[in-house]
């Protein structure tokens, strides 16, 4: 939304917004990426409070070091399990929404690691488990079976992990399975064919069988009861001046 890359280069201030926009419309709970936590151990007490504030429901936080970078790309680097440890115990302390502790070890120390920080962290007491970009079937079974607590699972695209089902997740033991930017590749996909579409022929009437129409679109944004409000507004507006 804000076309920056995943470095952590957004601040708290801009994500709390987006998720205010969010959760002022949807009724499903929504689960907050932060990062690192947006600083040290006293910087995630308030990040945690302003994302409750906004209305998440739960948010992971990762162990990451700043500047931290995209969990299937090269170059991460990670905070002490400690140190990682006193970030779960603050966010614990700080709301009352769901933690989800996220492990990028896989790809810097190993398989092993992951588990043996995973294990730390749900004594730290995270309630979900997040191990990023692990990279087969047999790697997220065999953490599901070492890890005794609910997981969470992350299906992204042209990613380390090898594409997989919902229902397949679930069969290993994942509780929770995220599409982080499934719907935003294609959106963004759709969007170039369209402009290059205008470019070429100087008219969008070969696209609309693959657009939302007028009325689905008033539809999802709520138009038609803002359309309504303002009738009644205006009825009880000219009765009332005929008085």
């Amino acid at each position: 939304m804000l076309s920056l890359p995943d470095l952590g280069v957004t601040t708290l201030t801009e994500v709390a917004d987006a998720v205010r926009h969010i959760t002022s419309v949807v009724s499903l709970p929504v689960i907050v990426d932060i990062d690192t936590g947006f600083g040290e151990t006293v910087n995630v007490a308030r990040t945690v409070r302003d994302m409750e504030a906004a209305g998440a429901a739960a948010v992971h936080v990762e162990d990451q070091i700043m500047p931290k970078r995209c969990g299937h790309l090269a170059g991460k680097q990670l905070v002490n399990v400690a140190e990682m440890v006193k970030k779960i115990i603050t966010a614990k302390e700080s709301s009352q929404m769901v933690i989800i502790a996220r492990t990028d070890a896989r790809g810097v120390e190993g398989f092993d690691s992951a588990i043996e920080r995973a294990r730390a962290y749900v004594r730290a007491g995270a309630e979900i488990i997040f191990p990023e970009a692990l990279e087969s079937k047999d790697e997220f079974a065999e953490f599901a079976r070492k890890i005794r607590a609910p997981l969470l699972a992350n299906m992204t695209e042209f990613g380390k992990t090898p594409y997989m089902t919902a229902s397949e997740f679930e069969l290993l033991g994942y509780r929770i399975v995220i599409f982080p930017l499934t719907a935003f590749r294609a959106m963004l996909f759709a969007v170039r064919q369209t402009l290059r579409e205008l470019k070429r022929s100087g008219t969008q009437k070969t696209m609309l069988g693959k657009m939302m129409s007028r009325d689905e679109l008033y539809r999802l944004i709520d138009y038609y009861s803002y359309a309504d409000l303002d009738k009644q507004v205006m009825s009880v507006s000219r009765k009332l001046l005929k008085r």
